[in-house]
């Protein structure tokens, strides 16, 4: 098993913005780096600046934020790389993982990984023209988990500051079996630091990952988090401040409110924390009751007095009871 190992927050569409990561890190320990959802069509300073609360921190309590772009537009990533280090990034990370079919069909995000020589001439351009580190977050490939074998070579020459691989093709978007078989090979055809990403829902999962790849030291989480937030803490064994069921509570009243500030008190506030209770259902003893209840809600009213009975009436099991899996939705 991994000891002392790093963990990182993935990035999450729509759910783990910079409200999500200032109020994850004031309740909870554990994480070592977060990743902003990805950035793209950024055309330039002023597009840039139109987004700047999402890039208005560089670190939450200290722990570091790598802003995430998805592009295959080498102009782009340089803008947006230029405009992050006038910002204080130290690093970017370059998004060839996303799996959705609108994304792929336009070769951007996983629909990239089956070309090879179009990473290569992008990396060409981009790196020599960055004042920042350049980091990836990848799949096995697109189609096969085949094509990451003739990408790794490039990402090697160009000495990638790191490589974030979700063990699944992006064809599989997040259904089915993770292929730990082909990310060996990746492992070992690797020159750059890899990070591991995909099924760690539990405690029990990292343990049986890590000791299948002892030589991981860093980890990338995503659904497992949005699903127990406590969770990187109980990998690390850290102490936790009180009971889980009572930092569960705080932690989404205070994302709750944190929202609706931010929104200025719209009800879209009430739609945001729903997207993030899709997955947090499931650290209770009845998940599909839970989500159904508080679907349900309309009102500020509504969603308060729901979230009280959820934690008055359910139990708290968190990602031990491990019922969340990656065919839960």
């Amino acid at each position: 098993m991994s000891l002392n190992p790093n963990i990182y927050l993935a990035p999450f569409q729509g759910i783990t913005g910079n409200v999500y990561r200032e109020v994850y890190a004031r309740h909870f320990s554990g994480i070592d780096k977060f990743f902003t959802p990805f950035f793209t069509g950024i055309s330039g300073k002023k597009t840039l600046a139109g987004r700047a609360r999402e890039l208005e921190k560089t670190a939450h309590s200290g722990i570091p934020v790598v802003p995430q772009i998805l592009s295959k537009d080498v102009n782009e990533i340089i803008d947006f790389a230029t405009g992050c280090n006038e910002k204080g990034f130290k690093e970017i990370n370059w998004n060839l993982g996303c799996p959705f079919p609108r994304v792929a069909a336009k070769q951007r995000g996983s629909g990239l990984l089956p070309f090879p020589e179009k990473v290569e001439e992008i990396l060409e351009k981009v790196l020599p023209a960055i004042p920042l580190k350049l980091s990836v977050k990848c799949r096995l490939g697109y189609h096969n988990p085949d094509e990451i074998l003739k990408l790794i070579p490039v990402f090697n020459r160009f000495a990638v500051t790191e490589m974030i691989i979700h063990a699944r093709i992006g064809k599989q978007v997040y259904k089915g079996e993770t292929l730990p078989g082909d990310f060996q090979n990746a492992l070992e055809l690797s020159e750059i630091p890899v990070v591991y990403n995909g099924d760690i829902f539990s405690k029990a999962d990292f343990v049986k990952i890590s000791n299948r790849f002892p030589e991981i030291k860093t980890w990338m989480i995503g659904r497992g988090i949005l699903v127990d937030p406590m969770l990187p803490a109980l990998i690390k064994n850290e102490p936790l401040s009180a009971d889980p069921k009572q930092l569960a509570r705080k932690f989404t009243d205070d994302l709750y409110l944190a929202y609706r500030r931010k929104l200025n008190d719209r009800p879209q506030a009430i739609g945001v924390m729903k997207e993030l209770w899709e997955y947090m259902a499931f650290s209770f003893d009845d998940p599909h009751k839970v989500f159904k209840l508080i679907k349900k809600t309309k009102s500020f009213d509504e969603y308060e007095d729901t979230v009280l009975k959820v934690f008055r009436d359910f139990r708290w099991l968190g990602s031990q009871s491990r019922q969340f899996d990656s065919n839960s939705l």
